[in-house]
Protein backbone atom coordinates (compact mmCIF):
# COMPACT_ATOMS: atom_id res chain seq x y z
CA UNK A 1 0.00 0.00 0.00
CA UNK A 2 2.83 2.36 0.90
CA UNK A 3 4.53 1.66 -2.43
CA UNK A 4 1.27 2.32 -4.30
CA UNK A 5 0.78 5.65 -2.55
CA UNK A 6 4.40 6.56 -3.23
CA UNK A 7 3.89 6.04 -6.95
CA UNK A 8 0.44 7.56 -7.40
CA UNK A 9 -0.02 10.29 -4.78
CA UNK A 10 0.55 12.93 -7.45
CA UNK A 11 -2.94 12.21 -8.84
CA UNK A 12 -4.56 13.85 -5.81
CA UNK A 13 -3.00 17.32 -6.26
CA UNK A 14 -3.43 16.97 -10.04
CA UNK A 15 -7.15 16.36 -9.59
CA UNK A 16 -7.44 19.24 -7.13
CA UNK A 17 -5.59 21.56 -9.50
CA UNK A 18 -7.88 20.60 -12.40
CA UNK A 19 -11.05 21.15 -10.35
CA UNK A 20 -9.96 24.50 -8.95
CA UNK A 21 -8.73 25.68 -12.36
CA UNK A 22 -12.11 24.78 -13.87
CA UNK A 23 -13.91 26.70 -11.12
CA UNK A 24 -11.74 29.78 -11.63
CA UNK A 25 -11.71 29.72 -15.43
CA UNK A 26 -15.22 28.46 -16.20
CA UNK A 27 -17.57 28.84 -13.24
CA UNK A 28 -16.50 32.16 -11.72
CA UNK A 29 -16.75 35.38 -13.75
CA UNK A 30 -13.52 36.87 -15.04
CA UNK A 31 -12.11 39.53 -12.72
CA UNK A 32 -9.10 41.75 -13.24
CA UNK A 33 -8.65 42.69 -9.56
CA UNK A 34 -7.76 40.86 -6.34
CA UNK A 35 -9.79 41.96 -3.32
CA UNK A 36 -8.29 40.00 -0.43
CA UNK A 37 -5.40 37.85 0.70
CA UNK A 38 -7.74 34.85 0.64
CA UNK A 39 -8.44 35.47 -3.03
CA UNK A 40 -4.69 35.50 -3.71
CA UNK A 41 -4.36 32.13 -1.98
CA UNK A 42 -7.41 30.73 -3.76
CA UNK A 43 -6.35 31.80 -7.24
CA UNK A 44 -2.80 30.56 -6.84
CA UNK A 45 -3.86 27.24 -5.29
CA UNK A 46 -4.33 25.44 -8.68
CA UNK A 47 -0.75 26.32 -9.64
CA UNK A 48 0.63 25.22 -6.28
CA UNK A 49 -1.22 21.90 -6.52
CA UNK A 50 -0.07 21.46 -10.12
CA UNK A 51 3.54 22.05 -9.04
CA UNK A 52 3.17 19.27 -6.47
CA UNK A 53 1.62 16.99 -9.09
CA UNK A 54 4.47 17.58 -11.53
CA UNK A 55 7.03 17.10 -8.76
CA UNK A 56 5.49 13.74 -7.89
CA UNK A 57 4.90 12.54 -11.43
CA UNK A 58 6.59 9.14 -11.82
CA UNK A 59 9.72 8.94 -13.93
CA UNK A 60 9.29 6.19 -16.50
CA UNK A 61 12.09 5.15 -18.82
CA UNK A 62 11.28 5.75 -22.45
CA UNK A 63 8.15 7.84 -21.88
CA UNK A 64 9.78 11.26 -21.59
CA UNK A 65 9.98 12.04 -25.30
CA UNK A 66 6.38 11.03 -26.00
CA UNK A 67 5.02 12.96 -23.01
CA UNK A 68 6.94 16.11 -23.95
CA UNK A 69 5.56 15.89 -27.49
CA UNK A 70 2.02 15.34 -26.13
CA UNK A 71 2.47 18.45 -24.00
CA UNK A 72 3.34 20.52 -27.09
CA UNK A 73 0.28 19.17 -28.94
CA UNK A 74 -2.03 20.06 -26.03
CA UNK A 75 -0.44 23.50 -25.79
CA UNK A 76 -0.92 24.32 -29.48
CA UNK A 77 -4.30 22.60 -29.83
CA UNK A 78 -5.95 23.91 -26.68
CA UNK A 79 -4.02 26.47 -24.63
CA UNK A 80 -2.82 28.55 -27.57
CA UNK A 81 -6.28 28.52 -29.15
CA UNK A 82 -7.90 29.59 -25.88
CA UNK A 83 -5.42 32.43 -25.53
CA UNK A 84 -5.88 33.67 -29.09
CA UNK A 85 -9.68 33.51 -28.75
CA UNK A 86 -9.54 35.74 -25.69
CA UNK A 87 -7.25 38.19 -27.49
CA UNK A 88 -9.56 38.30 -30.51
CA UNK A 89 -12.62 38.84 -28.30
CA UNK A 90 -10.88 41.69 -26.49
CA UNK A 91 -9.83 43.37 -29.73
CA UNK A 92 -13.36 43.10 -31.14
CA UNK A 93 -15.06 44.35 -27.96
CA UNK A 94 -12.74 47.33 -27.55
CA UNK A 95 -12.84 48.24 -31.23
CA UNK A 96 -9.07 48.00 -31.32
CA UNK A 97 -8.59 45.44 -34.07
CA UNK A 98 -5.46 47.33 -35.12
CA UNK A 99 -3.87 46.32 -31.81
CA UNK A 100 -4.18 42.62 -32.64
CA UNK A 101 -0.95 42.23 -34.69
CA UNK A 102 1.36 43.29 -31.81
CA UNK A 103 -0.59 41.05 -29.43
CA UNK A 104 -0.31 38.15 -31.86
CA UNK A 105 3.41 38.82 -32.24
CA UNK A 106 3.74 38.63 -28.45
CA UNK A 107 1.76 35.38 -28.43
CA UNK A 108 4.18 33.82 -30.92
CA UNK A 109 7.05 34.84 -28.68
CA UNK A 110 5.33 33.33 -25.63
CA UNK A 111 4.73 30.09 -27.55
CA UNK A 112 8.36 29.86 -28.60
CA UNK A 113 9.52 30.63 -25.06
CA UNK A 114 7.23 27.91 -23.70
CA UNK A 115 8.72 25.35 -26.08
CA UNK A 116 12.25 26.30 -25.08
CA UNK A 117 11.41 26.28 -21.36
CA UNK A 118 10.00 22.76 -21.60
CA UNK A 119 12.98 21.57 -23.64
CA UNK A 120 15.39 23.10 -21.15
CA UNK A 121 13.65 21.33 -18.27
CA UNK A 122 13.70 18.10 -20.30
CA UNK A 123 17.43 18.49 -20.87
CA UNK A 124 18.11 19.27 -17.20
CA UNK A 125 16.05 16.21 -16.31
CA UNK A 126 18.64 14.02 -17.99
CA UNK A 127 17.49 13.73 -21.62
CA UNK A 128 20.30 13.32 -24.11
CA UNK A 129 21.12 15.69 -26.95
CA UNK A 130 19.37 13.65 -29.63
CA UNK A 131 16.14 13.30 -27.67
CA UNK A 132 16.01 17.02 -26.86
CA UNK A 133 16.66 17.85 -30.51
CA UNK A 134 13.95 15.41 -31.61
CA UNK A 135 11.43 16.90 -29.18
CA UNK A 136 12.29 20.44 -30.22
CA UNK A 137 12.08 19.84 -33.96
CA UNK A 138 8.81 17.96 -33.51
CA UNK A 139 7.49 20.90 -31.48
CA UNK A 140 8.39 23.32 -34.27
CA UNK A 141 6.49 21.13 -36.74
CA UNK A 142 3.45 21.15 -34.46
CA UNK A 143 3.68 24.94 -34.11
CA UNK A 144 3.53 25.49 -37.87
CA UNK A 145 1.14 22.59 -38.58
CA UNK A 146 -2.02 24.69 -38.35
CA UNK A 147 -3.33 22.68 -35.39
CA UNK A 148 -4.21 25.83 -33.47
CA UNK A 149 -5.79 27.36 -36.60
CA UNK A 150 -8.09 24.36 -36.98
CA UNK A 151 -9.04 24.26 -33.30
CA UNK A 152 -9.70 28.01 -33.47
CA UNK A 153 -11.90 27.43 -36.52
CA UNK A 154 -13.78 24.65 -34.71
CA UNK A 155 -14.31 26.36 -31.34
CA UNK A 156 -14.62 30.09 -32.05
CA UNK A 157 -18.10 31.66 -31.91
CA UNK A 158 -18.32 32.98 -35.45
CA UNK A 159 -20.99 35.74 -35.63
CA UNK A 160 -21.48 35.29 -39.39
CA UNK A 161 -21.19 31.51 -39.40
CA UNK A 162 -18.19 29.23 -39.56
CA UNK A 163 -15.99 30.14 -42.55
CA UNK A 164 -15.18 27.66 -45.29
CA UNK A 165 -11.58 28.84 -45.60
CA UNK A 166 -8.93 29.67 -43.02
CA UNK A 167 -8.11 33.14 -44.31
CA UNK A 168 -6.09 34.04 -41.22
CA UNK A 169 -3.68 31.07 -41.64
CA UNK A 170 -1.25 32.96 -43.87
CA UNK A 171 1.59 30.52 -43.17
CA UNK A 172 -0.52 27.81 -44.84
CA UNK A 173 -1.57 30.14 -47.66
CA UNK A 174 2.02 30.63 -48.79
CA UNK A 175 2.35 26.89 -49.40
CA UNK A 176 -0.92 26.45 -51.27
CA UNK A 177 -0.87 29.80 -53.09
CA UNK A 178 -4.41 30.56 -51.90
CA UNK A 179 -6.39 30.68 -48.68
CA UNK A 180 -6.70 27.06 -47.55
CA UNK A 181 -10.04 25.33 -47.21
CA UNK A 182 -10.74 23.32 -44.08
CA UNK A 183 -9.89 20.09 -45.91
CA UNK A 184 -6.61 21.55 -47.18
CA UNK A 185 -5.76 22.70 -43.66
CA UNK A 186 -6.43 19.20 -42.33
CA UNK A 187 -4.13 17.74 -45.00
CA UNK A 188 -1.48 20.31 -44.07
CA UNK A 189 -1.83 19.31 -40.42
CA UNK A 190 -1.64 15.60 -41.20
CA UNK A 191 1.56 16.04 -43.20
CA UNK A 192 3.24 17.98 -40.42
CA UNK A 193 2.15 15.54 -37.72
CA UNK A 194 3.48 12.69 -39.85
CA UNK A 195 6.80 14.53 -40.19
CA UNK A 196 6.85 15.13 -36.43
CA UNK A 197 6.20 11.43 -35.82
CA UNK A 198 9.09 10.59 -38.16
CA UNK A 199 11.39 12.97 -36.30
CA UNK A 200 10.46 11.26 -33.03
CA UNK A 201 10.75 7.67 -34.21
CA UNK A 202 13.25 7.32 -37.07
CA UNK A 203 16.24 5.42 -35.59
CA UNK A 204 19.34 7.57 -35.40
CA UNK A 205 21.10 5.90 -32.50
CA UNK A 206 24.51 6.12 -34.08
CA UNK A 207 24.31 9.92 -33.80
CA UNK A 208 23.38 9.93 -30.12
CA UNK A 209 26.83 8.99 -28.82
CA UNK A 210 27.78 6.51 -26.13
CA UNK A 211 25.73 8.10 -23.35
CA UNK A 212 22.65 6.22 -22.19
CA UNK A 213 19.44 8.18 -22.69
CA UNK A 214 16.49 6.71 -20.74
CA UNK A 215 14.22 9.77 -20.91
Amino acid sequence: MTRLLRGWWWILPAFGAAVLAAVIMVVLPADRSIDSVWEVLFKTSPLVLAVLAVAGFPQRKGLGLGLVFALFVVYMGAVDTFYITRIDDYAAASGAESAFPPLYQAQLFVGSFTVLAVLFAYRLGGAGTLRVARAGLAAVLVMISGLNDLTFWATYHWPAGRPTHLKWASHITVFYGHQPSVVEAVVFLAVHLALAAAVLTVPLRRLSGPRSDPA
